[in-house]
């Protein structure tokens, strides 16, 4: 035929050949199209296939040999004999997590990582993408937000579980940078109830972080106050690649795995710290040993197995409480950076991860009963080998030292004590580290004298000095020694904003489209307890502070009774029984005395001035104290310190921020409302003592002289070191009326605080100095001002604004470098950095406040644990 067409085509003109090539090119693509669409749809659609040319229902036979066509058995690979579909019906099920058209309707397979046959449904184990690919089912993300004003559960679910699920080191921030890129994230937070941030525990790594979560325990509390510690009693040190990791002995508390057993639920942990652990003799009544190789896929895949088991008491059975942990993008950004395409790359595969676990979801009919918390455990912060500080630098030889280096430091002697008395000089290894350079990036401290907000003292695990370091710099103990020090790390002070960690919530029990204020992450193991509607152990939360994100809270808090109510200092006389080593050379004393022979509605209408919000209630048992009411201040004297617990005033708007001009010198009465024997004297500070009086009440802000002379009493001063009577000082005079000048009007109310085994709560009386005068470890502050209003007669009626501070009582002013100046230098500074939450200041004073404001406890709970991260100056 070929030469017949030669022959035939020598005869044509250019024209006809030009146009006889033309249909034949048309016929040629019309049947290969044909062909290829054929194939191609046959492909995608899964439907019938030639058995000879596809391995749909032939994978892996064994009597394929003599057969025509092509192979789907282990050697055609090896032969070049494959059938075209051959990977993707044959080995994708064993290598991949989600179905493709191709897949739909597949025979099961041994070594599958999950189905997409037509039977998968009822045997449990579908693709998380099952109905989406094989029967056009929209994807969960794809949906829109629904008001999930009650649960749909499946048939045969009575309780509704709970999942908490992890993407460690996943930065609040980075959801809005990136916003376009994360959709189901984006939609979780859209619909569900989610904050602006979550603040860590500090210190913000991983291991602590996790278990203050699920035990309500800040790190030292709960035993695990870094990735790597020392116990001395176990004298054992604890890392996360050491047999110690597996040890009960390092976990304290009770996780909540614990928790819902001891109250008839169950949990199955899909890793998480702690949970791999035989804690209290027990392990979660589902777990996996921790394996950083798990695909997440598979994990999801598994806890999503778990949710389809019976209810029933038959083992095993479906959990109540669920944990799902992710290692990103934590590794990423430890590797790249938190500003790295690598750690973008991450990211977008969580958020694809967490599309799997919404589909998977609402496959199994969950997605409108389960109550899901998503979150991180910090943040992470950009770190180079370039910014170290090191410790040999500053001191010299550093051979006698064990150091834990990194974004927060810790030392303690090398030779092993007897106990855990370090046999070195802490205290003079932090004097020689102390602002030796100028703009030095660390700062050491005794543990005792750590800003309160860190709880970061009560355990033994933590050593005696501590070295906070500045955002983006590293702590090392020689140079080069510390070689992890490029690209990414956390560890820092928890205020900062890249250590913050994410968090949101969605389900049925919680409210949607709701954004509440940020919270700490020790309020969620009470929050997780109500989700489940069962009791929680003892933590450092604050049950019911997170209320405000349920439809339905379960607990209703009440304010604690008071333990000591207040007693009576009556006026005896104008004239003091004894002058207690006092002269005033004022004149008119006695005048001065009858203004505090207050009338009961004189009182009351002090009380509403100054103690707008209500009196602090004393939660200290047995303490004895008195109401002393004066016109310009209220307070509470205490008969057991000699010195009053608190006091109480306003200052109201000033037409200027100006200092206050000093106060007479040397004029200090006896209060003739208190018993001489129940007063302190004005002589008890003997030469070479370093204490002396200090007014807890600043006298000269009163508008009056009679009402300065009202403050120039005994009751009203409490002993101070002169180093922080000049930070005590700056802010009576100064930064006071400034405040009041910026917010509008200030409620003050200040004290002494007594802890001088540094837990965080008062010290019970045989605790305290054992001196004829108690010497205050800290001095607190509480600030209250109405965030869109002046400060009215009768306080606030919109929203309160408040901030709070626990200063240590220290004999010197080493911790700011610039101490030698004036004080409009540093004194702010160093408040600031002392700044606490109000709940801090109430276990550390034993006081409770606002009782008496008439706002709803929810609403003052919220107020009190605000994290010092959310309010700034």
């Amino acid at each position: 035929y070929g030469s017949v067409l030669f022959l035939a085509v020598e005869h044509l003109s250019s024209f006809q050949i030009a146009v006889l090539v033309f249909v034949l090119v048309i016929v040629t693509v019309g049947l290969g199209l044909g062909l290829g669409l054929g194939l191609g749809l046959q492909k995608e659609t899964g439907g019938p296939a030639d058995p000879h040319w596809s391995c749909r229902n032939r994978c892996y036979e064994a009597s394929e040999e003599a057969a025509a066509g092509c192979r789907c058995h282990h050697g055609c690979e090896a032969s070049k004999s494959c059938c075209h579909d051959f990977y993707d019906l044959c080995k994708a099920p064993t290598e991949l997590w989600e179905c493709t058209r191709l897949r739909c309707g597949e025979q099961r397979l041994s070594g599958s990582r999950c189905s997409c046959s037509d039977d998968c449904r009822t045997a449990g184990d579908c693709c998380t993408n099952y109905k989406r690919v094989c029967h056009d089912e929209p994807a969960w993300v794809e949906d829109e937000c629904e008001e999930l004003t009650a649960p749909a559960c499946p048939a045969g679910v009575t309780r509704q579980p709970l999942l908490l699920v992890s993407l460690d080191g996943l930065r609040p921030d980075y959801l809005q940078k990136w916003d376009a890129l994360l959709p189901v994230l984006r939609k979780l937070r859209t619909c569900g109830a989610s904050a602006p941030f979550m603040q860590a525990a500090f210190p913000s790594k991983t291991f602590p972080n996790h278990y203050t979560i699920v035990t309500g325990l800040y790190p030292e509390s709960n035993g695990l106050i870094d990735n790597v510690m020392y116990d001395p009693e176990l004298n054992a040190t604890f890392s996360l690649s050491s047999e110690e990791k597996s040890n009960p002995a390092w976990y304290l508390g009770q996780p909540i795995w614990h928790t819902a057993r001891y109250q008839g639920l169950k949990s199955g942990t899909f890793f998480w710290p702690g949970s791999d652990v035989k804690i209290n003799g027990s392990f979660p009544d589902i777990h996996r040993q921790y394996d950083g190789k798990v695909p997440f896929e598979e994990r999801v895949f598994t806890v999503l197995q778990w949710l389809q088991l019976p209810e029933e008491t038959l083992s095993p059975s479906r959990p109540d409480f669920f944990t799902l942990y992710l290692e990103e993008p934590d590794k990423s950004g430890h590797s790249h950076g938190p500003d790295s395409g690598g750690l973008v790359r991450a990211i977008q595969d969580v958020d694809r991860i967490m599309g799997q676990l919404m589909d998977g979801l609402k496959q199994i009919s969950f997605h409108r009963c389960l109550n899901l918390i998503v979150l991180a455990d910090h943040g992470m912060e950009e770190t180079s080998c370039s910014r170290k500080e090191t410790l040999q630098e500053l001191v010299g030889d550093v051979s006698r030292y064990w150091v834990t280096e990194g974004p927060f430091g810790r030392i303690r002697a090398r030779d092993k004590p007897v106990s855990f008395l370090w046999t070195g000089d802490p205290a003079g290894l932090v004097a020689n580290m102390t602002c030796r350079k100028p703009e030095q990036k660390i700062k050491a401290y005794l543990k005792a004298h750590l800003p309160k907000r860190l709880h970061f003292a009560n355990s033994r695990r933590i050593e005696d000095v501590g070295v906070l370091v500045d955002l983006g710099w590293l702590f090392e103990r020689s140079p080069g020694s510390l070689t992890f020090c490029s690209r990414g790390n956390h560890g820092y002070d928890n205020d900062a904003a890249s250590m913050h960690a994410m968090f949101l919530s969605y389900g049925p029990k919680f409210l949607n489209r709701t954004l509440v204020e940020p919270f700490s992450n020790v309020e969620l193991y009470n929050l997780m307890c109500d989700l489940l509607q069962i009791s929680p152990a003892d933590n450092n939360g604050t049950h019911g502070s997170l209320n405000h994100l349920l439809r339905q809270p379960f607990f209703r808090p009440s304010f604690p009774a008071e333990a000591s109510p207040p007693g009576s200092c009556r006026l005896a006389g104008l004239v003091p029984e004894d002058l207690l080593g006092c002269s005033c050379p004022a004149p008119g004393v006695n005048v001065s005395n009858s203004r505090l022979n207050l009338s009961s509605e004189e009182a009351l209408a002090a009380e509403r001035v100054h103690a707008p919000f209500g009196r602090p209630r004393v939660l200290q048992p047995h303490h004895s104290y008195c109401l002393l009411r004066q016109e310009g201040f209220v307070s509470a004297y205490s008969r057991s310190l000699l010195m009053p617990l608190w006091t109480s005033f306003t200052v109201p708007t000033p037409e200027q921020p100006d200092p206050l001009p000093p106060v007479l010198p040397d004029c200090l009465r006896p209060d003739v409302r208190v018993a001489p024997s129940q007063s302190p004297r004005c002589d008890q500070h003997a030469a070479g003592v370093a204490l002396q009086h200090a007014f807890l009440y600043p006298p000269s802000l009163n508008v009056t002289a009679e009402q300065r002379d009202d403050a120039l009493l005994l009751s009203n001063v409490v002993p101070m070191y002169p180093a922080f009577q000049k930070i005590w000082t700056f802010i009576q005079n100064t930064l006071l009326r400034r405040y009041a000048f910026l917010y509008q009007g200030l409620n003050v109310v200040a004290g002494p605080v007594f802890d001088y085994n540094y837990d965080g709560q008062f010290d019970a009386p045989e605790q305290r100095s054992r001196t004829n005068i108690s010497v205050p470890s800290h001095y607190f502050l509480l600030l209250t001002s109405c965030r869109d209003s002046p400060m009215s007669a009768d306080g606030c009626r919109g929203e309160l604004q408040t901030v709070s501070f626990l200063l240590p009582h220290r004999p010197d002013n080493w911790e700011s470098c610039k101490s030698a100046e004036a004080e409009s230098a540093w004194v702010e500074d160093l408040m600031w950095f002392h700044q606490s939450r109000v709940r801090d200041v109430e276990w550390a004073a034993g006081l409770d406040f606002y009782q008496g404001s008439g706002r709803p406890i929810a609403e003052l709970l919220r107020v009190k644990t605000r994290p010092t991260a959310a309010v700034h100056r």
